[in-house]
């Protein structure tokens, strides 16, 4: 599952229990991701906090199906294979169109945003994303004026922001962790946007 010791959920005691209670999937899985953090469980309930809010809060607007393609995209631009099958999965659930959803997957394997089936706007989204992955310094204000533009409010933007920074911590946890798939269940999510403090998967 990962190169350090991790904590399964029958093992569990105490507060580190609780929060795999609180994140846990069908019989009692609990994702790779978050066990790698089992022994300090202190550290995967900032994470998960931020997971939930960033991605799943029902503040925000912009489309949550394209949250997660931007997860996707980063993930891909990581090499984190991880995150892109569990977000993929997600994506394509939240989108309900397998073919849209494939050719999203194309685009981004071949790191082609031109080629992706998205808006202007979400193409510019898009390449904010990949500077802000790639390149963080070189970022310019200039760029952020191009996603007003487009159309997205500062909000948005920064919703985009968060997904894009969070995805870029939650690669490097997984990448520098040595985690894996094994016996995970893939496109899962704490769908309870409504409740920020709801984090059971499903």
């Amino acid at each position: 599952m990962t190169w350090i010791k991790t904590i399964s959920y029958a093992d569990a005691k105490g507060r580190l229990r609780r929060l795999y209670d609180r994140v846990k999937g069908p019989d009692d899985n609990v994702d790779n991701i978050m066990m790698a953090h089992g022994l300090r469980p202190h550290s995967m309930e900032g994470h998960m906090a931020l997971y939930k809010y960033v991605l799943h809060h029902s503040a925000n607007t912009v489309p949550k199906w394209f949250l997660e393609t931007l997860g996707v995209w980063v993930s891909r631009l990581n090499d984190c294979d991880y995150c892109v099958e569990h977000h993929f999965a997600g994506l394509r659930r939240l989108l309900q169109d397998d073919t849209r959803a494939d050719a999203l997957r194309q685009a981004i394997e071949a790191r082609d945003i031109d080629d992706a089936p998205l808006s202007t706007a979400e193409k510019q989204a898009m390449r904010y994303a990949r500077q802000l992955t790639r390149d963080p310094g070189g970022v310019r204000e200039e760029m952020i004026i191009g996603l007003r533009e487009a159309g997205y409010d500062d909000g948005e933007i920064l919703e985009i922001n968060q997904v894009t920074a969070y995805f870029s911590y939650a690669n490097r946890t997984v990448l520098g962790l040595g985690c894996n798939t094994d016996g995970d269940i893939l496109g899962l999510s704490p769908n309870q946007s409504d409740d920020p403090d709801n984090w059971s998967y499903s």
